[in-house]
């Protein structure tokens, strides 16, 4: 069945739900809110394990919502799913000037140059206007000093990030030192910061690598629990040095995948 066929038949059994299912006719697009966000990180951990059966579900997931809050709008006469579409349409047209225009660009880095230029002739008062506030810390970290190098403000190289990181690890130190809770937290900060810098330079997406470990300490403390059970002992009774033991162990063990 082609694209076009399923598209229309996932919006005719939307419709069909909000007239007839009395749990979709009860949805706003504030009770969605909620399920929108928990759909998003479930395609993100599929994203992550690279688990493409899971992908294929979740972006269902989200392209299901992305239908009901199109509906819910049209019910309220706001706007309606095709002028959803056209709008991106016409976004994406715009901001690829070196595909439906006459700019020329040599790279990517050209290329997100002029689309933050765009945004700005578009009405935006900053370059930073587009980051949404309720990103995750580190995503918004990542982001920020990403539209902060398509202005120019950016390290020349990973070295010179790298001493900065090292500045702000003796700056944390010296915090910590003087006792003054508030200080020390400002400078970890600043450390965190400096370290998705860091990762930037080498190509890391640092939300990645940190869910990739939080996985990784999550299998193996989950192992370590295991073990210890059939030993007939519990975490809880155990000294440091028995758990570590055991912990070493583990990691020397297949890498989770």
């Amino acid at each position: 069945m082609s694209d076009k066929y399923n598209f229309e038949r996932l919006v005719k059994i939307m419709d069909e739900l909000r007239e007839k299912c009395p749990w979709d006719k009860k949805q706003t697009i504030q009770t969605l809110r909620t399920m929108t966000i928990e759909e998003t990180y479930e395609l993100a951990d599929a994203i992550t394990t690279e688990h493409w059966n899971g992908i294929k579900e979740e972006l269902g997931d989200i392209l299901l919502h992305i239908v009901f809050y199109a509906r819910i709008a049209t019910e309220q006469n706001r706007f309606t799913l095709n002028e959803v579409i056209e709008t991106i349409c016409n976004k994406l047209i715009k901001r690829h000037p070196h595909i439906y225009g006459e700019v020329k660009v040599n790279d990517e880095e050209d290329v997100k140059k002029n689309w933050e230029k765009i945004k700005l002739s578009e009405g935006k008062k900053s370059v930073l206007d587009g980051v949404p506030v309720s990103l995750p810390a580190v995503v918004k970290a990542t982001r920020v000093q990403e539209k902060a190098k398509q202005v120019g403000f950016e390290w020349h190289n990973k070295e010179d990030v790298w001493q900065k990181v090292e500045e702000e690890t003796k700056e944390l130190h010296e915090a910590i030192s003087s006792n003054n809770h508030e200080h020390a937290e400002e400078e970890f900060g600043d450390l965190l910061f400096s370290l998705i810098n860091y990762a930037r330079f080498l190509n890391i997406d640092a939300e990645n690598a940190l869910e990739k470990t939080n996985k990784k300490f999550i299998h193996r403390f989950k192992r370590m629990e295991s073990v210890a059970a059939s030993e007939n002992k519990n975490l809880h009774d155990m000294q440091l040095e028995e758990m570590d033991a055991i912990w070493n162990i583990i990691k020397k063990e297949k890498p989770l995948t």
